[in-house]
């Protein structure tokens, strides 16, 4: 049965009706829908005929799903709907965009299901509301969590369908537009939202005239008082200058006029939120923020934009270096324009931008802008570059996505992807790159391919070699340096500033550290079966099949996932090993006594065992030396399996040690040194020297001498006084080589005690 809107909407659109309808005017309500939807259809005139009455179709259907729905402001839901469906025809979206835009509510707050979408309108139409929906009818530990898996939906679903996030944007344009009735504390949470995230998409896009609004109204609600304040002293200003801005305008259409160049000039102002973010970043004044007006100068194709520019420059000086030219470098989300700005008659900065038709589409519409001229039947070169760029960076979601499985660390990685600001840069071939400001040669690295970002050594800017840590600027030329057996370094992460880099080493560490785990934890199961006499069961052994029973008994889902989690001692390879001895001895497979045997020796100590867990340094994440004690080559060593941290080795005597073996004695291995280590172990000394000139330099010399390295050194706050206590991070081989250095140390006349720190 039609809901009295409906009906008043069939009362609208026929003639007769029409005529009835003069006689007995609608209540306020169904006026308030019907009217809305009348507006719609006016905007709906780009559509063919059957598209409209698809339209119209959804229209019935969210008006009965939303029958008896009100809005906090007491007006009738589904008025939400239609003004949301009218901002998509703004843009001039296709009717399966329109169509989703009036149900986008109906999955979540009406129970209609996906099912019923898609037999009543469709598979594509009923993908579009299933991405807008949240995921709130799952179950979630925390809000944030809730929230974050709902965004990830949303993203992944738009990195398929961008109209997913185009009607996102105008359903919560919308909202922020009529949020004066919502609780205070709901009106900042989603204000916060707002600006953080979905303005910032609204950007990345191109929609700056949605980017814009979305920042005023969230600035609006989170600092009342600073935008009214801005509000009041914007206004007062806007006095002042009027016969300013009149008197530019008048003069810059004179000359254009003079040139005989067509050109349209209008009058452009700062938003408040612009102006705020300009003083709190400057730390200025509103009087000192001079350019709160500046013109548009649009023309008819892009050789006039260059023409303009010469006019203008003309007419008024030019400050240095403050003119950009984004039509030959377009921004990351594809906006094109020549920025200027100009010394006025009365000496203050005025900025002029000059674009053309296409361009100014564009950047107000960005992505949306594809839309907008196939409607008309043609496609500007801009809107394809903006859907291009557009579409590059929601394929980097994906990418992003499929290196992270945790929802709040895929929403991390997007938020540092939505910086506004940019830096183009150039690879040797001149291909240009955006990223953000801030940007790393490792970004930059990641940017071209993750094997060239996962093998990153060192980079060249401009031809001479830099840091990788050094921030990139506009116009650098940067080539990167790469090595085969490279890898990703942990501390990238304290500097990268992409998204893209971010989730890329993050997923080649997790992969490392599952690799290094599973190993180490296959041989402390093969050392623990010994123990009981057995060997691990091979791949073309009948009893391979047990991993099967074993498996499920721990509750892990793959023999590999068993043997990380022993690695990374979540597991007890001594425990596990028991309880495969058992199903094994079902099987009818026996201890072997020679095993046996040689397991008991190693057990006991009195001899090394073959395939013992030896370290080498080449374990990588999943084996750590103690931070208290430092283990090098030569110190007796034992190992604690920690509680997700791997194997941690500490030397036989250390204090911190032995308290850890009589609280958790079962979690203890033992472990050897390989007789060839592959690299070089830190350890710790103390070095007692007299205080002056060039103490620390001698120091220096001698752990050289002696062919060690400093990877730290701490002088403590204590003050200057005739002795000093340096305490040294060294790099040595071994023991021998420790005792080498330290002799050499001593041999100095300035130094009076060398002793390695115990804890």
């Amino acid at each position: 049965m039609p809901s009295r809107i409906a009906a008043a909407f069939k009362e609208l659109t026929s003639p007769s009706s029409r005529r009835a309808a003069a006689k007995a005017p609608p209540t306020p309500v169904d006026d308030a829908a019907a009217a809305s939807f009348a507006t719609l259809t006016r905007k709906l005139d780009y559509l063919d005929s059957g598209d409209i009455k698809r339209v119209r179709d959804a229209y019935r259907f969210a008006d009965e799903a939303h029958l008896g729905q009100f809005r906090a402001s007491g007006e009738p839901y589904i008025t939400h709907p239609i003004a949301v469906a009218g901002l998509c025809a703004d843009w001039k979206l296709d009717a399966q965009a329109i169509m989703a835009a009036l149900m986008h509510d109906a999955m979540e707050d009406c129970g209609v299901t996906k099912v019923q979408l898609i037999e009543r309108f469709g598979a594509p139409t009923a993908d579009l509301v299933d991405g807008l929906t949240k995921l709130d009818k799952l179950q979630f530990s925390t809000r944030e969590e809730s929230q974050a898996e709902s965004f990830r939906k949303m993203l992944l679903a738009m990195a398929r369908d961008v109209r997913v996030i185009l009607v996102k944007l105008a359903d919560r344009l919308h909202n922020m537009r009529t949020m004066e009735a919502v609780a205070p504390d709901k009106r900042t949470r989603i204000a916060r939202e707002t600006i953080d995230i979905y303005a910032p998409i609204a950007h990345r896009l191109g929609l700056n005239q949605t980017y814009r609004e979305l920042q005023e109204l969230s600035f609006q609600h989170l600092r009342p008082w600073r935008h009214s304040a801005l509000f009041k002293a914007v206004q007062k200003a806007r006095g002042y200058r009027r016969d300013i801005v009149e008197r530019i305008q008048r003069e810059v259409e004179k000359s254009f006029a003079q040139s005989k160049l067509k050109v349209a000039v209008f009058g452009r102002e700062k938003t408040l939120f612009s102006i705020y973010r300009k003083m709190r970043e400057k730390h200025l004044t509103f009087a000192q923020v001079n350019d709160i007006f500046g013109f548009r100068i649009v023309v008819a194709t892009l050789p006039e934009c260059y023409l303009a520019l010469g006019v203008l420059h003309q007419l008024y000086k030019p400050l240095p270096g403050r003119f950009k030219d984004y039509i030959a470098i377009p921004k990351a989300n594809g906006y094109q324009s020549l920025h200027t700005t100009l010394v006025s008659p009365l000496g203050t900065a005025v900025e002029f931008q000059i674009r053309t038709e296409h361009m100014h589409a564009v950047a107000e519409k960005g992505i949306a802008a594809h839309w907008l001229y196939k409607s008309k039947g043609h496609n500007s070169v801009q809107a394809q570059e903006a859907q291009r760029l557009g579409a590059m960076w929601l394929q980097s979601l994906v990418d992003i996505q499929d290196e992270t499985r945790d929802a709040s660390e895929f929403l991390e990685h997007v938020k540092i992807d939505l910086f506004p600001d940019a830096v183009y840069v150039f690879t040797p071939k001149s291909k240009i790159l955006a990223l953000p400001r801030g940007a790393t040669p490792v970004d930059f690295a990641y940017a071209i391919h993750s094997d060239v970002g996962d093998h990153c050594v060192a980079a060249k800017v401009n031809g001479e070699p830099v840091a990788l840590r050094t921030e990139l600027r506009s116009g650098d030329v940067v080539e990167i340096v790469s090595a085969p057996g490279a890898k990703p370094n942990p501390a990238w992460l304290n500097f990268v500033r992409t998204g893209r880099a971010r989730s890329k080493i993050r997923h080649y560490l997790k992969t490392m550290e599952q690799e290094e785990s599973q190993e180490l934890g296959s041989k402390m199961l093969a050392q623990a079966l010994r123990a009981e006499g057995l060997v691990m069961p091979g791949d073309d052994t009948p009893e391979f099949t047990v991993w099967a029973q074993l498996t499920r008994w721990s509750g892990n889902r793959s023999r590999e996932e068993l043997l990380t989690d022993i690695g990374l001692g979540r597991k007890i390879a001594t425990i596990v090993a028991k309880r495969m001895a058992r199903l094994l001895a079902e099987r009818g497979t026996r201890p072997d006594a020679v095993t046996l045997t040689l397991g008991r020796y190693a057990h006991d100590d009195a001899e090394p065992m073959q395939g013992m867990v030896q370290i080498d340094g080449a374990e990588g994440a999943s084996v750590q030396m103690a931070p208290c004690c430092r283990p090098i080559p030569g110190d007796a060593i034992v190992g604690y399996l920690g509680r997700g941290e791997g194997l941690v080795i500490h030397t036989g005597e250390c204090g911190i040690g032995k308290r850890l073996y009589e609280r958790d004695s079962e979690r203890w291995m033992t472990v050897e040194w390989a007789e060839q280590p592959t690299r070089a172990f830190e350890t710790g000394v103390n070095v007692l020297v007299k205080n002056g000139k060039g103490v620390l330099a001698e120091v220096a010399a001698a752990v050289a001498q002696a062919e060690a390295d400093i990877t730290h050194i701490d002088m403590g706050d204590e003050p200057a006084s005739q002795t000093a206590e340096l305490r040294l991070l060294l790099s040595v081989r071994d023991r021998l080589h420790l005792a080498d250095v330290m002799r050499t140390l001593k041999r100095s006349g300035r130094v009076l005690r060398v002793s390695r720190v115990k804890p």
